[in-house]
Formats: structure tokens, C-alpha cells, sequence
């Protein structure tokens, strides 16, 4: 009996697969703006922001670094609806994207809280 011809199995490693799919979010993704409401805002001791940007339907991990977030002319606060201008990008430690934060203005008081 033949048995059915099996075509080699293409194998990547965990690192692999997700620095691929890295590429491929920050390749089709330019930097763009989105509007959300900050929730999780944390503010560690190396000056970088660390939240959540979410809507009603989703929400998506922001990081925004020490010097950019020194030009901030307001501080951000949870629950604060904000325009954030950012670059979608894959943090490969925990295999999830997230927004790293250019820039960031107010938009209101978010409905989230």
C-alpha cells in the first residue's frame, strides 16, 4: 500500500514566529493616531508610562518613554479620553502588541471609568 507523500513540516521557533509577526505589524501599520480612554496608568521610577488605552469594545497596551513623556504639557490620568499619536509594534517578551506613544493630548473625560 502507498502510503501519502507528507510535505516537510516548516518549524519555527516560539522568538521566530512572533519577531516575524513584529515585522509584519510594524511594516503594514504606520504611525497613526488613535483616541481611547487610559486605564492602568503606572509611572515607574525610569519616567516611562506604561497603560491601557481601551474603548468599549477592546483595549490595547501603550508604552510611552521617558523622553517623550517629559514633554507632556499635562499629566495623564486614568480615565482621561485621550488622542495618542503612536507606532504599532509587537513586545516580543510577551508575544502581545502594543502601542508605543509619540505623543499624547487630551480628548475629554472618558465614559469607561
Amino acid at each position: 500500500m502507498n502510503e501519502p507523500v507528507v510535505p516537510a513540516r516548516d518549524i519555527v521557533s516560539v522568538s521566530a514566529l512572533v519577531r516575524q509577526a513584529r515585522g509584519l505589524l510594524e511594516m503594514n501599520l504606520p504611525m497613526l493616531w488613535v483616541e481611547g480612554e487610559i486605564s492602568n496608568l503606572a509611572r515607574p521610577a525610569s519616567g516611562h508610562l506604561y497603560f491601557t488605552l481601551k474603548d468599549e469594545f477592546a483595549q490595547v497596551r501603550c508604552a510611552m518613554f521617558r523622553t517623550r513623556a517629559l514633554l507632556l504639557r499635562e499629566a495623564p490620568a486614568n480615565g482621561r479620553q485621550v488622542l495618542v499619536r503612536a507606532r504599532v509594534t509587537l513586545y516580543e517578551a510577551r508575544g502581545e502588541f502594543q502601542l508605543v506613544v509619540d505623543s499624547l493630548e487630551p480628548a475629554g473625560e472618558g465614559r469607561l471609568r
